[in-house]
C-alpha cells in the first residue's frame, strides 16, 4: 500500500541516522561509524523525495520540516544546501513554515549555524539531557557543559526559536542538579522546553547495565515529585505546558509536533521514517544498505510496512493524543467510535476519574490534571472500549 498524495500533506520529516556516537539509552534507527556512507544515502533521500514529488503531480504546501534522527546536525554542508535546492523545487514551503532541524552540542561549527540561517531552517532542536558531564559520559553521550553554553550563545543571534530536550530520572543526578539545570535553563535564551522521562528500552546498552545492577535509577516518587516541581517552575517564568512533555513561551509551540497529535497527514523520507496519510500508517526499511539498496537498484519504495486503520484504533489515538495536551479532547470527540451500548459506561468512567481527581472538564473538554498525568496510559486504558 502506497501513501496518498490526495491527503494534502503539509508537514514533512526527514531522518538523518548518522552520529558520531551512539548514546547509552538510544532506541532510534541510529547508527555510529559509517560516516562513509553519507553522500549515497543523501542521494537516495533525494531519489525518494523526487518520487514523492512526482507521484504527487501538485506542490504539496508544506507548513513545516523537520530534520530528525540520528544526529542531523552532522549533515555537510554541501549535501545540506543541495537537500534545500530540492526541497524549494518539489514544493512551495509557506512563508510561516516552521524548519527545524535537531542538533547535538559538540557537533557545530560557527559555519554550520550560518549554512542553517542561510536555507531557512528557523528552528533548533537542541538535545541538552544535562549538564553533569560525568553523567553523560556514562552514558556514552560526548559533550559537555561547556557545550552546550557556547552552542546557545553563537545560535541565539542568529535564531530566535530554539528548543532544549532535558531528560528527567537519569542516573547520578541528584533533585537538586536537576533543580540547577532548570533554574539555567529559564535564564537560556530559549522558548521552548521538552523534558521527557528516562525510558530504559530493552538492549540498549542501558538497559543491559540496570539489569546487571551497574546503574541505579531514581525512585518513581522522586521522578513524579520532580516532574510536578518541574511543571510549577517552568510554568513561572513563562514557559507553559502545552502537552505531557513538551512546554513553550507563548507563540513558540512546535508547529511540526502539534501536527503529529492533530494526526494531520505528514510524510516521512530516510531510513526507518514513518509517514500517516490520514488513514493508513507506513513505516521505510530500517537496514541503512537496504535502503539505499532498494532505491539506488530499483528505485521502488522502501516502504516495508503499512497498517490501514480501523475506527477504534482512530478513536484511541485521538484519546492518547487528545489528553497529551494540555488543551485536552471533547467528550462529544471521545465517544465519538465508541458503540453505542458503552456510552453509558464511558460517560460514567469519565465522571468517576473526574471525581478522583485524574481528569477535569472545561467547555465540555476533557484534560488531565497533574496528578493525571503522571498515568496517562493507564487512564487512556479505562477510556478505550472495543
Amino acid at each position: 500500500m502506497n501513501y496518498n498524495c490526495a491527503a494534502s500533506t503539509s508537514s514533512l520529516y526527514i531522518h538523518w541516522p548518522f552520529c558520531p556516537y551512539k548514546c547509552n539509552f538510544c532506541p532510534f534507527v541510529a547508527i555510529a561509524g559509517h560516516d562513509q556512507f553519507m553522500q549515497r544515502y543523501h542521494n537516495a533521500l533525494i531519489k525518494e523525495i523526487q518520487k514523492f514529488v512526482d507521484d504527487c503531480g501538485e506542490k504539496q504546501h508544506l507548513k513545516t520540516v523537520f530534520m530528525g534522527g540520528g544526529t542531523p546536525s552532522t549533515y555537510p554542508n554541501d549535501l545540506l544546501l543541495d537537500m534545500y535546492s530540492i526541497l524549494y523545487k518539489g514544493f512551495i514551503i509557506d512563508a510561516q513554515a516552521e524548519i527545524s532541524i535537531e542538533v547535538n552540542p559538540g557537533t557545530v561549527t560557527q559555519e554550520k549555524l550560518e549554512v542553517w540561517k542561510s536555507v531557512g531552517i528557523n528552528r533548533l532542536s537542541i538535545g541538552v539531557q544535562s549538564l553533569k558531564d560525568s553523567v553523560l559520559q556514562s552514558l556514552n553521550r560526548h559533550q559537555s557543559a561547556q557545550d552546550v553554553e557556547w552552542l546557545l550563545k553563537q545560535a541565539s543571534p542568529l535564531f530566535d526559536n530554539i528548543s532544549v530536550d532535558l531528560i528527567l530520572g537519569l542516573p547520578e543526578v541528584s533533585t537538586d542538579e536537576w533543580k540547577e539545570l532548570l533554574a539555567r535553563a529559564v535564564r537560556w535564551p530559549v522558548n521552548h522546553v521538552s523534558v521527557y522521562f528516562l525510558t530504559v528500552h530493552e538492549n540498549t546498552p542501558l538497559y543491559f547495565k540496570v539489569q546487571r545492577n551497574q546503574v541505579s535509577l531514581p525512585p518513581d516518587d522522586t521522578i513524579i515529585d520532580l516532574y510536578h516541581w518541574t511543571v510549577d517552575w517552568l510554568g513561572k517564568h513563562g514557559i507553559l505546558q502545552y502537552e505531557l512533555s513538551n512546554f513553550a513561551r507563548p507563540g513558540y509551540e512546535s508547529k511540526h509536533n502539534t501536527a503529529y497529535w492533530e494526526r494531520v497527514p505528514y510524510k516521512g523520507v530516510g531510513l526507518g521514517a514513518c509517514s500517516f496519510d490520514g488513514m493508513l500508517r507506513l513505516q521505510n526499511e530500517k537496514n541503512l544498505m537496504k535502503y539505499i539498496t532498494e532505491i539506488e537498484q530499483k528505485s521502488h519504495s522502501p516502504i516495508i510496512s503499512s497498517e490501514q486503520l480501523t475506527s477504534e484504533q482512530v478513536h484511541l489515538e485521538k484519546l492518547m493524543l487528545g489528553l497529551r495536551r494540555s488543551k485536552g479532547v471533547a467528550r462529544a470527540e471521545l465517544l465519538t467510535g465508541v458503540k453505542q451500548k458503552f456510552w453509558e459506561q464511558c460517560n460514567h468512567k469519565i465522571d468517576t476519574l473526574i471525581e478522583n481527581g485524574f481528569l477535569k472538564e472545561k467547555d465540555s473538554q476533557l484534560v488531565l490534571t497533574p496528578k493525571g498525568l503522571i498515568l496517562e496510559n493507564e487512564i487512556v486504558v479505562q477510556l478505550s472500549f472495543d
